[in-house]
């Protein structure tokens, strides 16, 4: 068993309890970990309808938390195979398309995409359950898009419309519009990072940046300019400013060399530095956005009010192996 990374369309709850309550039972009867992450009110009626010996071998972990952000829910689903290798892994969740929009449901659009690719050797069986309901046609279409194999009651099947990396693989010039609610804050990227990571606390510190979130946005901007001193123009700008419900940094580089909008996606990218830095950002920011042209590239890092991260990036004890 390797990586399968199957979608659930469904019109009714029935539908959805039926085959959610069937993956969980056969995945305990594999005597593998077997994981529930779906809304609050659905947990209690697939956890219900499960033998009292099988449900307690369902682990139920906070579908909001799984799903915080993409690079943090990338991270804790690789990590979640890696710990119980060679033990197989099947979750089944919900991912948060109904309730995104804009810049956040581009980028849970982009995570689904690469997941085939990013979990590739992974024993690790992924089940996202969509609640057609509440889903706009062109989200439906990226499910469609980004999900190889199709599950209903009759089993699973091949999907004819599955595109992967390609249905969002393609760098927009400029990142999404975004109101300006305050000053812009700019520095310089120059020769030294350790002058710009004191520069970003100390800014931090000035324009009320949350404190607990200091430490992100210095390790993310400092791999992005890492970046730009070794693989870029070596020269650029950072821009902190804030937008409606959150923060935003501009990170751009004059050369414009970042060009894949799926970079730091690939936990593979982490035997080079390049990638294992940005896959580090990703699970420092809330969402990351790469924008650019032959005049430049631009990386927008968003930290959202309210977000409280688990703990540090994988590889220094992010998450509990079913503590998102």
């Amino acid at each position: 068993m390797t990586f399968e990374h199957q979608g659930l369309l469904f019109h009714r709850e029935r539908e959805f309890h039926e085959v959610a309550r069937e993956r969980l039972r056969s995945a305990v009867r594999e005597n593998g970990l077997t994981v529930l992450a779906v809304t609050s009110d659905r947990v209690r009626e697939v956890i219900a309808s499960l033998p009292p010996s099988e449900r307690a071998l369902v682990h139920v972990i906070d579908r909001d938390r799984l799903y915080d952000a993409p690079g943090r829910t990338l991270a804790f689903l690789h990590r979640l195979a890696l710990t119980h290798h060679p033990e197989p892994v099947t979750v089944v969740t919900e991912p948060p398309l109904a309730v995104s929009s804009g810049t956040e449901l581009r980028e849970w659009h982009r995570l689904e995409s690469v997941l085939c690719t990013a979990l590739a050797s992974q024993r690790l069986r992924l089940l996202c359950a969509h609640d057609e309901r509440a889903l706009a046609p062109w989200t439906r279409s990226a499910v469609l898009a980004t999900h190889p194999v199709l599950v209903g009651a009759e089993g699973p099947r091949s999907n004819p419309d599955y595109l992967g990396t390609a249905a969002f693989g393609g760098r927009p010039v400029a990142p999404d519009p975004l109101p300006v609610t305050g000053p812009v804050h700019r520095l310089d990227i120059g020769l030294s990072l350790p002058r710009l990571r004191a520069e970003l606390i100390g800014l931090g510190e000035a324009v009320g940046f949350p404190a607990e979130r200091v430490d992100s946005l210095v390790v993310a901007v400092n791999e992005l300019a890492a970046n730009v001193l070794e693989h870029g123009a070596g020269k650029g700008t950072v821009q902190l400013w804030r937008a409606p419900g959150r923060w935003v940094c501009d990170v751009f580089d004059e050369r414009g060399g970042l060009s894949d909008p799926l970079a730091g996606y690939r936990p593979a990218d982490d035997l080079r530095s390049r990638g294992y830095g940005l896959w580090i950002t990703r699970q420092s920011c809330d969402f990351m956005e790469i924008s650019g042209s032959g005049e430049g590239s631009l990386v927008r890092l968003h930290f959202v009010d309210g977000v409280v991260l688990p703990g540090s990036v994988e590889g220094t004890g992010m998450r509990a192996p079913l503590n998102p």
